[in-house]
């Protein structure tokens, strides 16, 4: 296998579980009728996807209904602060990926290492890796949360049961992946489904009846409220959770040579993508806004509380707890998509170079790289306890929740770096799709990127009374600490014994 092979399965396994969401959709898409096969020289068949299948994939890759209590607290301005990120990171994000990919396979590690050198290639994909280790933390918080609705909502912001809760059930999930579970796959796509499309859209349904019941907003929505009201940045800081909402978008680049015209329908795929994540961001937002004052929305709960007020209204309030399960469930299955999938590709890429020890470098008898996710669970374990002595669940989930975008953040500066790098270094290589007036729409994106890793660092008006030294110190620290210094004393201290026995022969000939 050449190293250019082993950068390929290394990237493609370091997509993850969002990745998995796309080809289960593109599967039941061609399925039925949503692909064209046609028959090649070598008597192979090629499959062709049309651009609304693409869309619909890219869709399920990114959409969620997590965010919404966030922005709820917008109310009608949460429509600019969807809007203004997809602009310039959404949509920068999908085009520059989508070049990357048809040039180049093997993911975001060939990518900058093409353009910047293996070294920042390694930086691109552990921030890959890493930012799962803030992020099941804070998805896991909103599981507990979720969850408490259907036992009781009063467990919801306490500290010790949110815990117990991320601690649980994330060892339960290195469990079920190091056994090589294949029915995992499979679990995106039933989750858009039955934890996103159907909840997000009842609550639309409940919040337009609600309304046309003659029952006044929660929040205005008056033409005077579409920007939101300025008191300086930390009146704006939420918008940074909208970065971690869009990143994805371009993991179902690699798609693109499936298309038949691909540089006439890949941004048409993108823009209808666009405007279908925006839906399902906005409206369920919107209607949270309606009905939950925002001085009473929790973070973490903020969508179990407003469906259990509609429920309540409406009096059937039995249905809380159903609509609980399906959040939880759809949460479930995207954290065990996600679990094996971007230590797997950093872990075949640490094989192959020698960035990491032999003893993480392991896989167990079913595949999974077990020791590398039981490494990241001690460190998901120390972060759940945390929460078991926090007071405000909602800011603590908001901190783990920053440093799991500026880590991301990273790699997309990164990316956006080496897209513009490689037009000039790498002129010749057939790309089947080229983004126009690439400087422009990788300087925005790299900018956007930037502004909103600096703004992470300002605590939100909803952050409480909380000192802000310990806001910038588990910010902060967290993002020097595992974006930063971790990389760089892996690449410091590797040493030639650490590359595989596989790829020694490989190395030994560049």
């Amino acid at each position: 296998m050449t190293t250019a092979d082993n950068a390929g399965e290394a990237g493609r396994a370091a997509m993850g579980g969002e990745e998995m969401a796309g080809e289960a959709m593109a599967g039941a898409a061609t399925a039925g009728g949503g692909a064209d096969e046609l028959a090649g020289d070598t008597g192979t068949q090629r499959q062709f996807i049309s651009w609304v299948t693409l869309a619909l994939m890219t869709t399920a890759s990114v959409a969620s209904l997590r965010p919404s209590p966030s922005m709820a607290i917008y109310g009608l301005a949460a429509v600019f602060l969807y809007l203004l990120p997809a602009i310039v990171f959404l949509l920068p994000t999908a085009l520059v990926g989508a070049e990357l990919a048809s040039g180049w396979s093997g993911g975001i590690y060939r990518w900058v290492s093409e353009a910047l050198g293996k070294p920042l290639g390694f930086v691109a994909v552990w921030c890959q890796f890493a930012l799962t280790i803030a992020y099941y933390p804070s998805l896991l918080a909103y599981v507990a949360s979720t969850f408490a609705y259907v036992i009781h909502p009063s467990l919801a912001e306490n500290g010790p049961y949110v815990a117990c809760v991320i601690i649980v059930v994330y060892w339960t999930g290195v469990w079920i992946s190091s056994r090589g579970t294949k029915a995992i796959a499979g679990l995106s796509s039933f989750g858009l489904i039955i934890g996103t499309l159907i909840p997000g859209v009842l609550l639309v349904v409940l919040g337009l009846v609600f309304l046309g019941q003659g029952n006044a907003s929660a929040a205005p929505m008056t033409a005077d409220h579409w920007l939101p009201p300025w008191t300086g940045l930390s009146s704006l800081v939420l918008i940074v959770n909208n970065f971690l909402s869009y990143a994805g978008m371009e993991m179902n680049g690699v798609h693109v040579t499936s298309l038949r015209k691909p540089r006439a329908e890949y941004p048409r795929a993108m823009f209808l993508a666009t405007g279908l994540v925006l839906l399902i961001f906005i409206l369920p937002a919107l209607a949270i806004s309606w009905v939950m004052p925002s001085k009473q929305l929790s973070l973490t709960a903020g969508l179990m509380q407003a469906f259990d007020a509609f429920f309540g209204h409406f009096g059937i309030g039995w249905m809380t707890k159903v609509v609980g399960i399906m959040l939880v469930c759809a949460a479930l299955g995207g954290m065990l998509t996600w679990l094996g999938g971007p230590a797997k590709g950093l872990l075949l890429i640490a094989r192959q170079e020698g960035y990491l020890p032999p003893f993480l470098q392991r896989f167990n008898k079913h595949g999974a790289p077990q020791n590398i996710m039981v490494a990241q669970g001690v460190l998901t374990t120390l972060i759940g306890i945390l929460y078991a002595f926090s007071s405000d669940v909602s800011s603590a989930y908001w901190m783990f929740s920053v440093i799991t975008i500026q880590i991301y953040l990273i790699a997309y500066l990164l990316m956006f770096v080496a897209v513009v790098r490689l037009r000039v270094t790498r002129p010749q290589v057939e790309r089947g799709f080229v983004v126009p007036a690439v400087k422009l729409v990788a300087g925005t994106g790299f900018v956007a990127s930037l502004l909103a890793l600096g703004i992470g660092f300002v605590p939100p008006d909803q952050f409480g009374s909380g000192p802000l030294w310990r806001y910038l110190l588990i910010v902060g620290g967290g993002l020097l600490l595992i974006g930063v210094l971790a990389p760089f004393a892996f690449l410091k201290f590797r040493k030639p014994e650490w590359i595989h026995p596989d790829h020694q022969d490989t190395r030994l000939a560049e």
